[in-house]
């Protein structure tokens, strides 16, 4: 971004859009406030002096504004929030003063920019997180229904829950009184509501992986195990980009490395930093608790595989015999868990990215 005579920062809202620009030339400040038409302020950035650079930070705008920007040929950046520099002694926030500080750092090409989708990858995205979003809604409702009945004696007494029996359990019990009856009614309805919607997402997500760009990539991840058409589809999108990153850098943008606090001799290691996509680093914890059973070839992962190239299959093959001997050694060492778990999930986004860099 260091070259241009115009460096403008945006205060981006759903309803109004602050600018402030910096001439390089002059030092002069420019400013103007906007509806949230974006030809009007393609015509202001337009108008200015001398080639011209642009930054706003990532939010729940969306990319359009940066997509209209590279459409026009004007150079712009989608700041990632986190990343921004600011004073500390710094207690007035406005917009006007948030755009001057945005168009400041990128004077200073100190703007830390966030990938930018393109309409078919951010449209994926926007299915595959709903279905997140259902997942947790099940569980609360599933929760809720299980308490109502506990608190009033009633236990299911089968081996596992929510499974076809405990299902039909539940249709046979009868309730004495109305009220508790209706609240039962309305508790497994929204199971159900929800068990539903699931089953409707999925199956949207099973037919767009088959003909989406990431086909290709989503039958190569699947040769890992725990890593299924969901799973895959959902990581390719979240992730986009795989060339970015390397085996070993891919887990610090997941967040799934130790924070550290280091000083002269002393060094110390904490939690991991749950930095980056949270979306993808709770499919990576979920899937690497596969690799803790003894590992054999599934019938649903030999089916996966034969979809799969040869070279695809035995580096899954590989990865997934080397995450179950790491998941023994932690045992035999007594690591708990949950702490041995996220260190797999760890190495387990390195495999992932060694699949999805592969040339088909």
């Amino acid at each position: 971004m260091v070259g241009h005579r115009m460096n403008i920062g945006l205060d981006v809202h759903a309803g109004s859009v602050v600018a402030a620009a910096i001439d390089e030339r002059t030092g002069e400040v420019l400013r103007h406030r906007f509806g949230h038409e974006i030809p009007a302020l393609l015509d202001w950035v337009g108008s200015l002096d001398g080639p011209a650079a642009v930054t706003y930070e990532a939010g729940p705008t969306g990319f359009a504004l940066a997509r209209a920007f590279t459409s026009a040929g004007i150079d712009c950046l989608v700041a990632a929030p986190s990343k921004l520099q600011r004073p500390a002694g710094d207690r007035v926030k406005t917009d006007a003063r948030d755009a001057l500080h945005l168009a400041r750092l990128l004077r200073l090409d100190e703007i830390v920019a966030v990938r930018v989708p393109t309409i078919e990858q951010e449209t994926a995205r926007d299915l595959v997180r709903p279905r997140d979003d259902v997942r947790r809604e099940l569980m609360a409702a599933r929760h809720r229904l299980a308490k109502l009945l506990l608190r009033h004696g009633i236990v299911y007494d089968g081996k596992e829950q929510w499974t076809k029996a405990h299902d039909a359990w539940l249709r046979r019990l009868r309730f004495e009184y109305p009220g508790l009856k209706s609240a039962f009614d309305a508790s497994y309805e929204a199971v159900e509501q929800m068990t539903s919607r699931r089953k409707s997402l999925d199956r949207s997500i099973e037919e767009l992986s088959e003909t989406s760009e990431y086909r290709d990539l989503v039958t190569r991840l699947c040769c890992l195990r725990g890593v299924s058409t969901l799973t895959g589809f959902a990581l390719a999108v979240e992730i986009g980009n795989w060339e970015r990153f390397t085996g070993s850098t891919i887990g610090a943008f997941l967040g799934l490395v130790p924070s550290e606090y280091s000083s002269g001799q002393t060094r110390a290691q904490g939690p991991i930093t749950k930095t980056g996509n949270s979306h993808a680093r709770r499919l990576l914890i979920e899937a690497a608790w596969h690799h803790r059973r003894e590992y054999r070839a599934s019938v649903a992962m030999k089916t996966r595989w034969a979809a799969a190239p040869a070279e695809a299959v035995a580096r899954g093959h590989e990865g997934n015999k080397r995450l179950n001997r790491k998941w023994r050694q932690f045992i035999a060492r007594k690591k708990r868990s949950s702490v041995a778990n996220t260190a797999i999930a760890r190495e387990l986004s390195g495999w992932c990215w060694s699949l999805a860099v592969m040339r088909s």
